[in-house]
């Protein structure tokens, strides 16, 4: 009789989930071509097919769907029951997964997350960032950190910290060549730093001024999709940027950068860290839920 592991029927979900190979191998943090074998291995021990494999896409066969189907709430009652007894270990152990986007991963990282490992070497954080909103249960995630406004109803949230902000900033060189913008209207004339949204639109700066929202569609000499690139080519003077507060407040605060239109960016949402409602979550989850809440308390006296 064949000796199977659970590990490989979690791959077999995951692929189906992600709906590719490579994304899955993300997920579970091995190689595609490792999972590929390990696919292989187990439909050669069950003697069938479990996916219709082509160049573009990834599919799971009639056999394939019908596993799924019925492995999935008994693997639910395996972890279940893991939950339950890693409850009641003395020293957290395993491993987190987080999603998030990433600007908010650079905010929680080291209050939270560093400060976490610190206090629990033995736990392990996996922290993805992307765009993107995902369902972090169907996805297999312990946790997601959102702006408030977007964490679904149905998961128990706590805010990270206090309301942030976006901030418009260009370097003094930049400035001294250009001027400043006195309102949003007046950066259609600049040189901006465009940003691109994982869907491909984008971005529309975002402006609020006595209750009335504006957006405006900037234009400049360069398109990108990341705030960190951004920055470079804001602090090299190519144009003005739009950012989180918290990705610039360190060069604002040593002069690199100039802040402008401050009165035109309204507070934000809070970030909030969010989850499921789990019945004897594991050990390693409940400290992380404690320090969250911990840091929230912290906040709130700031």
């Amino acid at each position: 009789m064949s000796n199977f592991n659970l590990t490989d029927f979690d791959a077999v979900l995951a692929i189906d989930r992600r709906g590719s190979f490579r994304a899955a191998a993300l997920d579970l943090g091995m190689s595609t071509s490792a999972l590929s074998n390990a696919i292989a291995k187990l439909e050669a021990q069950l003697g069938v097919r479990l996916f219709n494999r082509t160049t573009r896409s990834v599919s799971l066969t009639q056999a394939g769907r019908r596993f799924v189907d019925q492995v999935t709430p008994a693997l639910k009652q395996i972890n279940q029951a893991l939950d339950t007894v890693r409850s009641q270990q003395d020293t957290p152990s395993g491993t987190l997964r987080i999603n998030t986007f990433a600007t908010a991963g650079r905010e929680i990282l080291s209050p939270l997350i560093l400060e976490f490992l610190r206090r629990f070497p033995q736990v392990r954080i996996d922290l993805v960032t992307e765009g993107n909103l995902v369902d972090i249960v169907a996805d297999g995630f312990d946790f997601g950190v959102r702006s408030q406004n977007l964490v679904p109803t149905d998961m128990i949230a706590i805010p990270l910290g206090p309301a942030r902000r976006y901030a418009v900033v260009a370097s003094p060189a930049y400035f001294d060549r250009r001027g400043q913008p006195q309102v949003p209207a007046d950066l259609l004339t600049h040189a901006c730093i465009r940003t691109r949204l994982p869907n491909g639109a984008m971005f529309r700066w975002q402006f609020e001024a006595e209750g009335q929202e504006l957006q405006v569609d900037v234009d400049g000499p360069i398109t990108l999709d990341e705030a960190s690139l951004a920055r470079i080519a804001v602090l090299e003077a190519v144009g003005i940027g739009f950012f989180m507060e918290s990705d610039v407040a360190a060069d604002m605060a040593a002069g690199r950068l100039v802040r402008v239109l401050e009165q035109w960016t309204p507070q934000l949402s809070p970030l909030c860290l969010y989850y499921p409602s789990r019945r004897n979550p594991p050990a390693a989850f409940k400290v992380f839920v404690d320090l969250a809440r911990e840091l929230a308390r912290a906040a709130r006296t700031m």
